[in-house]
């Protein structure tokens, strides 16, 4: 039995599959941030055909070459391909076409931002190839990356020379909130829940998590303390992607701590609005931030009523419980972080992880219900409804998620008046509940027309 099963990437595999199979010469383009999988993927993909795949290394360009020509001679088992010296990426991946004549050939160059640091025209090569032989073989050529700015801009916007050449792309992102309670086979639900509200959908933050232990004695060994794994890994992260990790280390904890309109977010930070905006467009490029504009906004474009939230679950809680608190988990007391600030915020974590697999249902499986489909979601700040969308036609759905504990009477139906008042009578009720059973984490029922809920 495989000790780690491959979890939650199953389309992707698929989608790989599909271009192995197309009988074209591909070149796809695969990116997407540190940790998402991607190394994984292409591995498992690569493990199941005649393929060369290739990490390349922050070293000078030659030494990235020779470790290419190695890689193919041992993946081809030709000897030859070991003493052939190429002097530069044209030659190696035509000597490849030719190698591979028919035959089909997996060609994975793995961090490829790597190679152009130390190759500044390796994508004009790359172009070069392709136009004069690549198009021509059987060669399946994956450029892949983690730093998502620089796959965007250099490789995949029109002022790259390889825009126009590639014949497919994907951004890997990180697994939507069912995809992750696989992970933990031996934990209830609910902690299921809560771990997902820790870590996200990143699935190398996901296999830090051992479910023969406790879900606390996991997040103490692998967060609050310096040896850990997942200690560093925000920042780490931020300096990967960004010039300056500071303004954004300070904008992202003025989020966490519940600045969410850009003025408060400036004047917590201590910059000037246009500056917070400029750094918060990056973070929004990145998707570890999100602007969220109500639904009933009537100029969305031009709204001033937009407010921000970190999109991700492990930033949100690094910036919420371990940024804060850095000095007390240096000084090793890690459980006194985990006992008088995390603890009492159990609660707040699993009702936002719950929302998250809420809007995850609208998106992907409420249009069976509503018998339409949802194009626009939003947040919604009610007691009971939670969040909002649009159908094609416009009809709203409103999704109402019971809180825990008596409620105050008559509150459902004033927030469901009040959305009405909004979006007109004909409003779409989605009664949410999260269950005990892995197999079913939500329970959800479409309230008829005329009934309570």
């Amino acid at each position: 039995m495989d000790p780690l099963p491959f979890l939650g990437r199953q389309r992707d595999l698929t989608y790989l599959e599909e271009l192995h199979s197309s009988g074209r010469p591909e070149l796809f383009v695969l990116y997407g941030r540190r940790r998402v999988g991607k190394t994984e993927l292409l591995q498992r993909f690569c493990g199941e055909h005649k393929s060369i795949y290739f990490l390349a290394a922050q070293v000078r360009d030659r030494d990235n070459l020779r470790g290419f020509r190695l890689a193919a001679a041992e993946a081809l088992g030709d000897p030859l391909a070991a003493s052939v010296d190429f002097p530069d990426w044209v030659a190696a991946l035509g000597f490849l076409a030719e190698r591979a004549g028919e035959e089909r050939l997996v060609v994975v160059l793995d961090e490829f931002p790597y190679l152009c640091e130390a190759n500044k025209s390796l994508p004009s090569q790359i172009q070069k190839f392709w136009d004069t032989r690549g198009k021509r073989s059987s060669l399946l050529l994956v450029l892949c990356g983690s730093q998502v700015s620089f796959m965007e801009q250099e490789v995949l916007a029109e002022r790259s020379p390889l825009f126009g050449r590639r014949t497919g792309q994907r951004r890997l992102l990180p697994l939507p909130p069912l995809a992750t309670l696989d992970f933990f086979p031996k934990w209830r639900l609910e902690q299921r829940v809560l771990a997902y509200s820790i870590l996200g959908g990143m699935p190398a933050y996901l296999r830090r998590f051992d479910d023969s232990r406790s879900l606390e004695d996991n997040v103490l060994r692998e967060i609050l303390r310096p040896e850990g794994y997942l200690f560093e890994e925000v920042q780490f992260l931020l300096r990967h992607e960004l010039s300056n990790p500071a303004t954004y280390n300070s904008l992202l904890a003025s989020i966490a701590r519940g600045a969410t309109r850009l003025s408060d977010i400036a004047l917590d930070v201590g910059v000037d609005a246009t500056t917070a905006n400029k750094y918060l467009h990056v973070l929004r490029e990145l998707e570890l931030v999100e602007r969220e504009i109500p639904l009933s906004d009537p100029d969305p474009l031009r709204s001033r009523r937009g407010s921000y939230r970190i999109a991700d679950r492990f930033l949100q809680f690094h910036f919420r419980h371990v940024q804060p608190h850095v000095s007390l988990i240096h000084a090793g007391r890690g459980a006194r972080v985990l006992e008088e600030f995390i603890r009492p915020d159990v609660a707040r974590l699993v009702d936002e992880a719950r929302l998250d697999f809420v809007i995850d249902h609208l998106r992907r499986e409420a249009a069976e219900l509503v018998g339409e489909e949802i194009i626009e979601i939003g947040r919604h700040p009610g007691r009971v409804a939670r969040a909002i969308g649009r159908t094609s036609s416009g009809m709203a759905v409103v999704a109402l998620i019971m809180p825990e504990g008596k409620l105050q009477a008559g509150l459902v139906e004033r927030e469901v008046d009040e959305l009405r008042a909004l979006f007109g009578k004909n409003l779409k009720r989605l009664v949410y509940g999260l269950t005990a059973r892995v197999d079913r984490p939500l329970e959800v029922e479409l309230v008829p027309e005329g009934e309570l809920v």
